[in-house]
């Protein structure tokens, strides 16, 4: 314990501190309230600074992604689609839905058995993460993306085997990059 205390008062830096070991009375502290460059721990601050959603997406995408949005049913650019490729979050370009697991559910909205990176159930290497939703009245399951936190759609214990899961996803809050040709 006493070398993580003396190792904590080595990394903070410059202000003189009272540390509490007897080795080591007096190390340089950076005062943490105004240093700039100390970063949260978490990965919603991996870039250094904010992002300004308002000015890189359209009003829809930010609408739909930042604000939690649905588009209407039966609209979306991907309901239809059938090429092969891969499907990525429209904010921050991460891959999140492979072609080869879309199928038509006859919802509305396209629809994937699982996420990208997902093995054998185990969604830890997908670039998605579910969050409980009680926005409607209903408890349903949100997917977000891994990386940036954008709304993408939810989730249900509805859909094919082998998964059983059936990801409704919003189009606007996809891009979509085609499989290279051989």
């Amino acid at each position: 314990m006493a070398r993580m205390v003396s190792r904590f008062c080595q990394l903070l830096g410059k202000v003189p501190v009272k540390c509490p070991l007897p080795q080591r009375s007096v190390v340089l502290m950076r005062s943490l309230g105004t240093t700039s460059g100390l970063r949260s721990l978490t990965r919603y601050d991996q870039s250094g600074g904010s992002t300004d959603w308002k000015k890189k997406l359209t009003p829809e995408q930010y609408t739909m992604t930042r604000e939690r949005g649905t588009e209407e049913p039966f609209s979306g650019l991907y309901l239809s689609h059938t090429e092969e490729g891969m499907y990525h979050c429209v904010c921050c370009d991460t891959p999140l839905f492979s072609s080869a697991s879309k199928f038509n559910s006859g919802t509305g909205w396209p629809s994937f058995t699982e996420a990208h990176g997902t093995w054998e159930q185990d969604e830890s290497h997908a670039n998605i993460l579910r969050r409980p939703d009680n926005s409607l009245g209903s408890t349903a399951t949100e997917v977000i993306c891994k990386q940036c936190d954008a709304h993408l759609g939810h989730v249900f214990d509805d859909g094919p085997e082998p998964s059983g899961h059936r990801f409704c996803i919003n189009s606007i809050a996809l891009n979509f990059t085609p499989s290279a040709k051989k």
